[in-house]
């Protein structure tokens, strides 16, 4: 499984760090990811091996452990062990968002005390801001933080649904809502709830979605947590909460980019040697012409995701938040395409266990769901960036 081809875009570092990462997920692959959500397992070998060679925190800061980097080298981890088949879903998660909003906003023990786990793939966080009648809309969020007058302590209230891995993090980066004292309105605030807090519940989906990754509906009871749990300004509201979703919507399109380069080069290798009259099947332009398009647009997609990490890692937040949400879109569409058309090249053969193709429908669909919906991108890039009347 070769690394993807991007020598004209990258810088040498990058380019190495593609080897380097595809030769790690090579040695697993999808076999060996198949054996662990057979078991009803995690990746726990991958995962310290990726720890290891330091690329699971190389978008942190080197004076708590990390690599330096951004979410640029963070993307290109996920791609390439996407691309070999066996992806870690929690870098999303852990790193990508819980890692970049402590590393920003994040007090200065905060990041003591948990950027050199997240680092080392020591400790893992999950992320919390669906709910069952929010959705797409976090103006909606109710679960709500008001502060114990006598302690000052945080009482959380309020239900989460589909947050991914929560059985195996040490704690989830909550999306709660405090009241503003001026305006009497609600504002996004984000609290570390450890795992084994009093009145933190929580309950597993049931999910068609064969992954390592559990989903969960979460239960806050007046959970309380220390005046200290509050992850940077009380006052900083969207901005630290885009902080995270920005990198996850990048994130998301690596994730979906590594899956259909993975589908796209098993149909490929199946086109080269399935004969079934003189030629093989590759050699028929409704067999290469189909594939070839997928190529295009996973290429296409992955340029948009550069940029927007570029743009991310720059700091310019308002710009690479088009750009994320673009690179998600497309990332997704061409994730969806080429597996699809991975499974019609191989007919019956994609749908045994054998080739591993068929489980990739249900997975595919993730990148276009989560963590935002095509439609409310497409609904952004009309009014934000075409300044169409606003539809919602």
């Amino acid at each position: 499984m070769s690394p993807a081809r991007t020598t004209v875009l990258e810088t040498e570092e990058h380019q190495a760090l593609r080897a380097a990462v595809a030769a790690l997920g090579k040695r697993y692959g999808r076999d060996y990811m198949t054996r662990v959500v057979a078991n009803d397992g995690h990746p726990d070998e991958l995962w310290t091996d990726a720890a290891k060679l330091g690329y699971l925190g190389v978008n942190l800061p080197e004076e708590y452990g990390g690599g330096g980097g951004g979410i640029a080298e963070l993307s290109i981890v996920l791609e390439e062990l996407g691309a070999a088949g066996s992806p870690l879903l929690m870098m999303v998660v852990s790193p990508a968002i819980c890692g970049t909003v402590i590393a920003r906003f994040g007090t200065e023990a905060q990041k003591r005390a948990w950027l050199p786990g997240l680092a080392d793939g020591s400790r893992t966080m999950a992320f919390g801001i669906t709910e069952p009648d929010a959705g797409s809309n976090s103006h909606r969020i109710t679960t709500t933080a008001r502060r114990d007058p006598d302690s000052g302590d945080w009482l959380l209230t309020g239900r989460k649904v589909f947050i991914s891995g929560v059985d195996i993090a040490d704690a989830t980066l909550i999306v709660g809502r405090t009241s503003d004292a001026r305006t009497g309105n609600l504002k996004p605030c984000l609290f570390i709830v450890p795992r084994d807090t009093p009145g933190f519940e929580r309950r597993q989906i049931a999910m068609e979605l064969q992954a390592a990754e559990k989903q969960f509906e979460l239960v806050l009871d007046d959970v309380r947590l220390p005046a200290d749990a509050l992850v940077g300004d009380e006052d900083a509201g969207l901005l630290q909460l885009f902080a995270g979703l920005n990198p996850e919507r990048i994130m998301t399109a690596a994730f979906a980019l590594g899956m259909g380069r993975y589908a796209l080069n098993r149909a490929t290798e199946y086109a080269k040697e399935r004969s079934v009259w003189k030629a093989p099947i590759g050699a028929h332009q409704a067999i290469a012409h189909p594939l070839a398009q997928c190529h295009i647009e996973i290429e296409l997609a992955r340029l948009m995701m550069q940029k927007a990490a570029r743009l991310y890692d720059d700091g310019e937040d308002m710009a690479a938040g088009e750009a994320a949400n673009m690179a998600k879109l497309a990332a997704a569409d061409a994730c969806v395409k080429a597996v699809d058309q991975a499974v019609h090249t191989l007919g019956g053969n994609g749908l045994t266990k054998e080739f591993g193709l068929a489980s990739l429908i249900v997975a595919s669909r993730v990148a276009r769901i989560a963590p935002v919906s095509r439609e409310m991108i497409l609904n952004y890039v009309s009014h934000q960036t075409l300044g169409l009347p606003k539809s919602y």
